[in-house]
């Protein structure tokens, strides 16, 4: 059975509050099988799974690591996934600055995903997609282990594959797929959008200057950091 499961059981458990003991004796169980079930050591029947599922009241595909629902709903189209830059009043609550970055990182992640999707090159898309996910999956669990207190099994990858760079490995692979897939796109003549100034402040009046703005800062701290590495030998 998928490792999900067993994660995703013994989270479950968590989340509920109770004790290992109280949950087995609950689903009719030991409690030495139900840790093999969450440690992964042996697998379960269908009764089981099915005791589970009512007990959490949750879905079997979401037990089973199938959907990120726990009614067992799937997003089936783009229009359903939930976009927070159009709530209301939108203010990351405690930091101005944190509102500011996320609105000049939403708005250029548009933009790239908006001529990405002109150019209907599916791999440069998923390579892109694959690259800031792993990047926003870094950055998030850096923060979510900060304390040191966090319980780390709400993650698929180890901890310990984790701080060894697994993830940035994932990038590295992600974005040379995702150069490859453009390079075989041109060598197919495939149509790139206009990308000159003009064609970018007509086409995105509004997110481009965020775009503008990550370029000129990207490039001044690059610019900044070799200056210094220099200035060190």
């Amino acid at each position: 059975m998928h490792s999900d499961f067993s994660r995703c059981l013994s989270l479950l458990r968590q989340e509920k509050g109770i004790s290992q003991r109280a949950a087995a004796k609950d689903l009719g169980i030991s409690q030495a099988l139900l840790s093999h079930y969450e440690n992964g050591v042996r697998e379960p029947g269908l009764a089981f799974v099915t005791r589970a599922c009512d007990y959490y009241n949750v879905s079997a595909d979401f037990l089973l690591g199938r959907t990120l629902t726990k009614d067992g709903s799937t997003i089936v189209s783009p229009e359903e996934l939930y976009d927070y830059s159009t709530e209301k009043d939108n203010i990351l609550h405690g930091s101005i600055v944190a509102t500011l970055n996320k609105k000049l990182l939403v708005n250029s992640v548009s933009v790239l995903f908006d001529l990405l999707g002109k150019t209907g090159c599916k791999g440069a898309i998923k390579g892109a997609a694959e690259f800031l996910s792993t990047a926003i999956y870094t950055l998030f669990r850096y923060l979510y282990r900060a304390d040191g207190t966090q319980n780390e099994d709400f993650f698929a990858v180890p901890s310990g594959t984790f701080v060894s760079g697994v993830a940035q490995a994932d990038m590295i692979c992600s974005q040379a797929a995702y150069v490859e897939a453009l390079e075989a796109h041109r060598k197919e003549k495939g149509s790139f959008p206009a990308m000159n100034h003009d064609a970018l402040m007509e086409n995105y009046p509004g997110a481009y200057q965020s775009l503008l703005q990550i370029i000129h800062n990207t490039g001044g701290r690059i610019t900044a950091g070799q200056e210094h590495r220099k200035s060190l030998k």
